[in-house]
Formats: structure tokens, sequence, C-alpha cells
């Protein structure tokens, strides 16, 4: 591989924003990426795979080239040269990378080896805080959440089937495989840009990891039934349950920001759903109004979201163990109100895309002791391992009300 040079400096432009201004990986590469119309597909991957691989090895990547935050510009092109220098890529004569050390490079990284955190490159609270939750699981976990995700597509029955999306997307060359279990679910050969294809903007499929459509599944929502998803953010999950209702009876999709309900019934207008109506949790009259009305609901709990770093990898480098307890202190919070809104005989989904008990089955058991859940029983409960799947980490359970 031979290195370019508007590439490399709009990545090092990209991980500046992301590093030293705390800007958000995914929005700052959608800016960047429109940045010169000549780039092609291939020249769009590379900056986008370069900087995601940069910010998921940063601390590995920083102490390897004896750096600290804040990176000058000069830092930056330090962990770019390691980069290229780990992968066996050649580093062109730029005054940037001249002096690079490649051999030390290479020997501080067989060092840092042995190091789990640094290899891992994760916080030290992070690695302990691992520990403490998941004993010797944590190292499996950690290792397989520093892989880069497959993409995964959620077939929309409502507009075709799993055969014909298939037909389809092959026909603009993106080869497609199954994965057993999902019934609606289509896993990319290769990483391709599918939101160009006829098939998405014709609203034929979303996409939404596996470990992120077996929600919806254990949900189990049918036709003509009153559904909540209370925390339904942009709405992959809503979407999901209105296909599985074939459009018949009501999602109600709820979400403290405006701006995200918005872009759901964007989606749903393409999708061809329209049994969804969103309502803005502006206040607790929204919740009030609910009480006990809903047959079943859905409550894809905020959370540090550590089973999907291999999407986010920016997220480590943004979480503290202040907002941890926070967030775990909202979760009571939200399992504890919204659970009202389900009717006596009606269901209960709490899930997180999280792989740490106590965001999880200890929040569940908690919620059972409570006054507020002392009505409710443990159906079933699955938790998706990243290491085991090779999917996002998730968890999922399932509460009957009596």
């Amino acid at each position: 591989m031979k290195l370019h040079r508007n590439l490399v400096f709009a990545t090092v432009d990209s991980l500046h924003l992301i590093f030293n201004e705390g800007k958000q990986a995914d929005k700052v590469l959608k800016n960047t990426l429109k940045r010169d119309k000549r780039w092609g597909s291939r020249d769009r991957g590379f900056i986008a795979e370069t900087t995601y691989d940069i910010v998921r090895w940063k601390r590995l990547y920083s102490e390897i080239a004896e750096v600290k935050e804040p990176f000058d510009r000069e830092n930056l092109f330090r962990l770019v040269a390691v980069w290229a220098v780990l992968r066996g890529i050649r580093l062109p004569d730029w005054p940037q990378f001249a002096g690079t050390p490649e051999r030390r490079i290479k020997g501080r990284f067989d060092e840092f080896s042995k190091i789990r955190k640094i290899r891992e490159s994760i916080p030290d609270w992070l690695d302990k805080l691992g520990m403490e939750e998941l004993g010797n699981q944590w190292e499996k976990e950690i290792h397989a959440l520093n892989a880069t995700a497959d993409v995964i597509l959620r077939t929309n029955p409502l507009k075709t089937t799993k055969k014909a999306l298939q037909a389809a997307l092959s026909e603009e060359n993106i080869e497609t495989e199954s994965i057993t279990g999902l019934p609606n679910a289509l896993k990319l050969k290769e990483r391709a840009n599918v939101f160009t294809t006829k098939a998405f903007k014709d609203g034929w499929f979303e996409v939404q990891d596996a470990s992120s459509q077996k929600v919806a599944k254990i949900l189990d929502p049918k036709a003509g039934m009153r559904v909540v998803d209370a925390c339904a953010g942009a709405g992959g999950k809503s979407l999901h349950i209105a296909a599985l209702m074939e459009n018949k009876g009501q999602v109600i999709a709820m979400d403290i920001h405006d701006y995200k309900l918005t872009e759901l019934k964007r989606r749903a207008r393409r999708n061809g759903v329209h049994n969804i109506e969103t309502r803005l949790i502006d206040s607790s009259k929204a919740i009030k109004k609910l009480i006990e009305k809903a047959d079943k609901v859905l409550i894809d709990a905020p959370c540090t979201g550590l089973g999907v770093l291999r999407r986010n990898p920016d997220t480590k480098w943004k979480l503290s163990p202040e907002f941890l307890d926070e967030i775990r202190e909202k979760q009571r919070e939200i399992l504890s109100s919204y659970s009202r809104m389900v009717r006596p005989g009606g269901q209960l989904v709490y899930a997180t895309c999280s792989i740490l008990p106590s965001e999880n089955q200890d929040q569940v058991s908690h919620f059972l002791a409570s006054d507020n859940g002392k009505d409710f029983k443990l159906v079933k409960e699955e938790k998706v391992s990243p290491a085991r799947s090779g999917f996002d980490g998730f968890y999922m359970a399932l509460l009957q009300k009596k």
C-alpha cells in the first residue's frame, strides 16, 4: 500500500478533532469525507478505516510513539507512523515521517503486548472494572471488542423478502450471507457503502447489528397490539417492531430528544411504516398518560455502550467512573418509572448494549425487589457476548407482569 499525502493529511485533521476537541468520530468522518469530490470509495475507505484504527488503538500507539495528549500535529503524524509501521506499510519520504525509529516501534510493540490494558488500548480504570465485573472473561471480551465490526442488514419484510434483497444487492456487486437464527438478517461478505444502493433508498433494509435484531424478537410483538418503545432514539428497533406487527396496531416511539424522533419519522416513511406514533418525553405527564395502557414495553436503556465499542471506539476515551455511576442511577429510575406503562398481564423487555452485569442483570434484580417491580417476574434473559458471537455485546431481559 502506498500512502497518499491528501488522504493522510485528512486523517490527521480528523484525529485532531476527535482527540483534541472531543468531537464524535462518526460525525467528524462524515464531514471529512465530503471535503474532496474527487475521492473515490477506496480513498474514503482509507480515511475512515485509518482514523478508526488509530482511535481504537490510541493508548497503545501513543505509548509506542512516546507522545501524550493533547497531541500536536507532529504527534498525530507519529501516531500515523506507528500505525503504518505495524502494518508493514512503507513510510514515504515526507518531512513529517523523517527519523521514524521503525525498529524501536516494533520492539516497543512486543514489549507492550504483554500488558493487557496497553495491548487492548483501554484506560486503567476500565480494565480494573472489567476484571471486577467479568473476571477472566473480560480479557476475551475486550479483545473481541477491538475487532472491526461486520456490516449487518435487517431486511424490511413490509417491502421485500430476504432473497429479493440479496439479489438486488448482488446486482450492485454487494454479496451477502444469512445469519443462523435471525430470519431477516444479512451479513456483508465485504465492507461496502450500502446507503447509496437503490434497495436502501427504496426502504428494503436498515443497517442493524445481529444482536440488536434480537431485541424485538424477544419482545415478540403481535399485529394489533399497543407497543411502547420508551427510549426509541432514531428508531431502529421501533421500525423492526412495526415490521413484526405487519403495520397493524400501534407503536408509540418515545424519546427525550425531539431531533431523534424527527429522524425516526423520516426513516419510517422510507420503510413504508405507518403504525408508529412519536411522542416526546418532555415531562412525567408523557408517561402518566400511558400507565397500564401498553401490551408490551421496550426499555432500550441508555448505557455505557461498552458492547458496541467495535463500532464506536471513541466511546472508551469519553467514559468515566462518574458517568458509569450516573448511568446506573438513570437506568434504575427509567426502569422503575417506565415499567408502569405495562398493563396487567403485559410484558416488558429491558435491554442495553453493555456487557457489564451492574448495568444488566443487577439492574433487573434490583427492580424485581422494588415496589414497582414486585408485580413482575423474569421470564428469560439473554446475554450476547462479543467474544462468543462475533456480534455486538447486548443484554435483554423479558419480564411478565402478573
